[in-house]
């Protein structure tokens, strides 16, 4: 599916859709939990409804109704594999999940998926008692539990995801636990898994990041709460607000331990105009200057601020790109690339990625298969005269289903 998205004034109110990070890890808590969990203000991506199939192999009885999530818990798999979709936080936190099973379990998921790297999982489980064995560094992995709890080490330099596996899974083994983790990135992302584990009355201690004591033989209790919005994917329409005119989303907790919430400060710091409320957050357009960030802890947000820095003068240096390599697709190199295909001059140097300010010439673009490109490339196409024309578009719908329609809605000018 191809979006033609061209020169646009935004005015409006949007309601964020549910974050997907929360709600990818209350159905895997909810799962282990004694009781019938519910949560409201859901809405679901195709990465939401990997969880909830891979949920229901384990054992859960789980009813959506409009925005309201039923999950009734119980961990008793059914099914030998577990399909993640394209979800890479689905196969790093199922993998520990599955290991507390006796009986093997095989996680997979779609060929994108399977080319991201695995090899983090396999030694860390065995040291806790499970079997895991990967295919060469990649999924699919074959796991048999159960784990027995104790100390472990781990690297959290590519990703942390699988650390929120192992702090979900390992309080319910009868023996206390200790992980010791070198190089954390997406420090928030560990800071939001531990709060939400807190709801579900599951007691983690972190030292410093670097140390977390669990003790074991605690119970999942289940819980009710409303799943706040998604700054990963508001930060598009934040973005496009501060480009392009004014708008309003609401649905985002200010105060929210969600990682992309930076997107609020780096707007500012460019001259964005941002006023928050306890319901809802404004942006309006004003004269944009470069910034300066460090995304190593946000590193979803390089894509809606590359959009950004294309329209604020001067050059705007992001680092992290490190962690970008084993995104959907290799991201420093599709967003120069594509840019670069609207005029846009981007450079890395290092682990910095400079982009210069200019004008938006329009053109073909490709989403490469990757949600978040195909919707910087579409925040592009509201500055340009020319249209952006984005190819595999259709791709949006791993995390933001309705992403066009909901831009379209506050003046987008969008078409097939």
């Amino acid at each position: 599916m191809r979006k033609s998205v061209k020169f646009s004034t935004i005015d409006g109110t949007v309601a964020a859709p549910a974050s997907k990070s929360i709600v990818q890890r209350v159905i895997a808590m909810a799962l282990l939990a004694e009781g019938t969990s519910r949560f409201g203000n859901v809405t679901l991506c195709d990465d939401s409804q990997a969880a909830i199939e891979i949920a229901r192999a384990l054992g859960a009885e789980i009813e959506l109704t409009e925005r309201n999530l039923t999950l009734k818990g119980g961990f008793k798999p059914r099914k030998k594999v577990l399909d993640c979709g394209e979800s890479g936080l689905c196969s790093r936190l199922f993998a520990a999940v599955a290991a507390l099973s006796p009986q093997e379990l095989i996680l997979t998921g779609r060929p994108a998926l399977c080319r991201r790297p695995a090899d983090m999982i396999p030694e860390p489980l065995q040291k806790l008692g499970a079997r895991c064995e990967s295919d060469n560094g990649h999924l699919p992995l074959k796991i048999s539990g159960p784990l027995k709890g104790g100390k472990v080490k781990i690297d959290g330099s590519v990703s942390s995801q699988f650390l929120t596996g192992l702090l979900i899974a390992l309080p319910v083994v009868a023996a206390d636990s200790e992980i010791s983790v070198d190089n954390l990135k997406s420090k928030p992302y560990i800071d939001l898994t531990i709060e939400i584990l807190e709801k579900f009355g599951i007691h983690i201690e972190n030292y410093n990041y670097c140390r977390f004591i669990i003790p074991g033989s605690q119970k999942y209790q289940a819980t009710e709460f409303n799943v706040e919005g998604d700054f990963s994917g508001a930060a598009f329409l934040l973005t496009a607000g501060a480009l392009r005119g004014r708008i309003t989303v609401t649905g985002l907790n200010p105060k929210s331990q969600q990682a992309d919430r930076a997107i609020l400060e780096l707007l500012q710091q460019c001259g964005a105009r941002v006023e928050v409320s306890p319901d809802e957050i404004s942006v309006t357009q004003s004269e944009l200057q470069a910034f300066t960030c460090d995304a190593n802890h946000y590193p979803d947000l390089f894509p809606p601020l590359v959009a950004l820095a294309a329209g604020c003068e001067g050059v705007s240096q992001i680092a992290g790109v490190e962690r970008l390599l084993y995104k959907e697709s290799d991201r420093a190199a599709v967003l120069k690339t594509e840019f670069g295909k609207l005029g846009i001059d981007i450079s890395i140097e290092g682990e910095t990625m400079l982009i210069k300010g200019g004008k938006i010439q329009g053109g073909l673009t490709e989403a490469h298969n990757d949600h978040r490109i195909a919707m910087a490339l579409a925040i592009a196409g509201l500055c340009s005269e020319k249209p952006v024309v984005i190819a595999g578009a259709e791709c949006v719908t791993k995390s933001y289903p309705t992403f066009f329609d909901d831009l379209k809605s506050v003046g987008g000018n969008i078409d097939e």
